[in-house]
């Protein structure tokens, strides 16, 4: 097989298993819409996906905004500029920072999760049972995992980046020895509802790649154990590569409409 050869394939593999993504997208929306969404199980999977990652949301907030916080003030404190470290903190953690690395943790305990639940699901024919009893699996195991994700996801990103700003004030301001009124009037100045808007958005986008992801690669597994593993394992690295992709070019569409420093 040549070079262009090998290129048009996996264009073309890639190219289908985005159709087959977006039709699954697709069939979750309508199924919301004509189908009957179960309560009980999207409260289910709120707790699964909101509550149990909170630990490890705030875990890595906090460093990041620590470790951001005292990176800055090393190269700021050159230039007489300390209480700069406030303003770029906060706007980088609610732009970049916290939906991107709270979209990594979330696809890796969440997404990993979807993927074998639905995997062991599928070699084990329970999927098939589900059919059999007039369950359709999308209504049944996809739509409440979407929604509970759409009010999960945006909650654990504010998390993410309330616990990395108060980890930097603390490092900043009670270890670095910045003045607590200059660091504080500084961040509220520059950091505004464009902010938020743009860190809330990036969370909401980046959990609904990760439901249609995980779910997409657990209901395609196949060949038993072997098959589910590798499901998982891909689940995880697609997901966190499409936040990684999308989060460049949201960031440049999201600029358009909410201009950081305006």
């Amino acid at each position: 097989m040549s070079l262009a050869q090998g290129a048009g394939k996996a264009c073309f593999s890639f190219a289908r298993y985005l159709g087959e993504v977006a039709m699954l997208a697709a069939e979750t929306v309508q199924g919301i819409f004509h189908g009957q969404v179960r309560r009980s199980l999207v409260v289910r999977q709120i707790y699964e996906i909101g509550y149990r990652s909170q630990l490890v949301v705030l875990i890595t907030g906090a460093f990041t905004g620590a470790v951001f916080a005292t990176q800055t003030f090393f190269q700021f404190h050159r230039l007489q500029m300390d209480t700069a470290v406030g303003p770029v903190v906060s706007v980088s953690m609610f732009r970049e920072l916290g939906p991107v690395l709270c979209g990594l943790m979330v696809a890796g305990r969440v997404g990993a999760a979807m993927s074998a639940e639905l995997g062991t699901m599928k070699v084990t024919e329970q999927l098939d049972a589900l059919r059999a009893l007039a369950v359709h699996p999308v209504d049944y195991l996809v739509i409440p995992r979407f929604l509970a994700m759409l009010v999960s996801m945006p909650l654990l990103v504010a998390e993410c980046i309330a616990i990395g700003i108060l980890a930097a004030f603390f490092v900043t301001t009670k270890i670095l020895g910045v003045s607590e009124v200059y660091y504080l009037h500084n961040m509220l100045h520059f950091t505004g509802g464009r902010d938020v808007a743009m860190g809330l958005i990036k969370g909401m986008v980046f959990g609904v790649l990760i439901v249609f992801v995980s779910c997409h690669q657990g209901l395609t597994a196949r060949e038993g154990a072997v098959g589910v593993g590798r499901a998982t394992t891909e689940a995880v690295v697609i997901g966190s590569l499409f936040i990684l992709v999308v989060n460049f070019f949201l960031t440049m569409t999201l600029n358009i409409f909410f201009p950081a420093g305006k």
